[in-house]
């Protein structure tokens, strides 16, 4: 008898053990990732915030790194729409990813083109559907900005401003834009009231059943991976091309970065397209198999048809608003450097 008691509390124990390890996957990291040659620290991290919102990193001097990930917007568009617009309304090719918990990511951009913040930072401000601002002007402008001087010189003594500091001051703001806490965070910590019996049907299905996942886990509810969800028939072209534009490899036709799903509430329209506006539509698509079930080329063996129910879908969509955190604390400049 005494023995079997023993068994059967290991198995308790062991059972406790691997649902307590399974819920500390969800729970963010103790310090946000940074490179050795740009730490953080409240200088730098200020002086990105201005240049952020400083419209004159733009050639037309009428939109900032913010028109197109903004705070209030779920840092993606200010105004929801499903490509970006950029320079003088030029319209570009993908929806504005969320820049939210870029930190945690290993790639940047919808085709991962860009392995740090550092490098993904100066491409909007060159390009000419977005920001249309020359580095080789850009860098000039700001150091006849005497305020500007005197920030990099704190911030980056004996470094300078050029576009090496100008990568870093930007990173490192970015870095700081992470998720808050939200309900489901809560519930991960112990407080197993924080979302409903609903949400928690939702969460289970998530792991289980949806196989939601497969794609987004852990505590930025992403794999940091790229792939095809079935979005496309037919022959992709252009920017839908996705990570083959990167480099044409027969794995990563038609591939996108597996987004985060914190705060996905608030980030409207979905998908690299923008051509869903409900996440009942976007769940249904990822968990029955994606838009077109036949004939696409490179769809993810992860986008099958689960056969989820109206009920079930319901359920996931409950679950996925409690990744929902209030708005980070977040003091927007209204006065720049002069």
């Amino acid at each position: 008898m005494y023995q079997k008691t023993k068994i059967i509390l290991a198995i308790l124990l062991s059972f406790s053990f691997t649902q307590a390890k399974d819920m500390q996957e969800w729970l963010r990291p103790s310090e946000i990732p940074q490179p050795k040659n740009n730490k953080l620290t409240p200088q730098r991290i200020e002086l990105g915030k201005l240049l952020y919102f400083d419209v004159r990193l733009s050639s037309s001097e009428k939109i900032s790194c913010a028109t197109c990930h903004h705070p209030k917007h779920g840092w993606s568009d200010e105004i929801a729409t499903p490509k970006a617009i950029g320079h003088e309304g030029a319209v570009g090719s993908r929806n504005s990813p969320v820049i939210l918990n870029t930190a945690y990511q290993n790639r940047q951009f919808w085709d991962g083109r860009a392995k740090t913040l550092e490098e993904q930072t100066l491409k909007p401000i060159e390009e000419g559907v977005e920001m249309n601002m020359p580095l080789s002007i850009l860098i000039p402008k700001l150091n006849a900005i005497d305020g500007y001087v005197k920030l990099f010189d704190i911030a980056y003594p004996k470094e300078g401003l050029n576009k090496t500091t100008l990568a870093k001051a930007l990173a490192s703001f970015g870095r700081t834009v992470v998720s808050t806490i939200a309900p489901f965070d809560n519930y991960i910590m112990g407080d197993k009231n924080a979302i409903s019996k609903k949400a928690k049907r939702g969460f289970k299905l998530f792991k289980t059943k949806a196989h939601c996942i497969d794609c987004h886990e852990k505590f930025n509810f992403s794999d940091g991976s790229f792939h095809n969800i079935g979005l496309n028939d037919g022959e992709l072209h252009g920017k839908e091309l996705g990570r083959y534009v990167v480099k044409p490899r027969a794995s990563w036709y038609g591939v996108m970065k597996t987004p985060t799903l914190r705060d996905v509430t608030k980030s409207a329209p979905y998908f690299h397209d923008g051509s869903v506006q409900t996440l009942v539509e976007a769940s249904s698509i990822c968990a029955n198999g994606g838009r077109y079930k036949y004939n696409v080329k490179n769809k993810s063996t992860y986008i099958k048809d689960r056969g989820l129910s109206r009920q079930e879908i319901d359920d996931l969509v409950t679950f996925l608003h409690t990744l929902t955190g209030p708005d980070m604390k977040l003091k927007i400049p209204t006065k720049f450097p002069q």
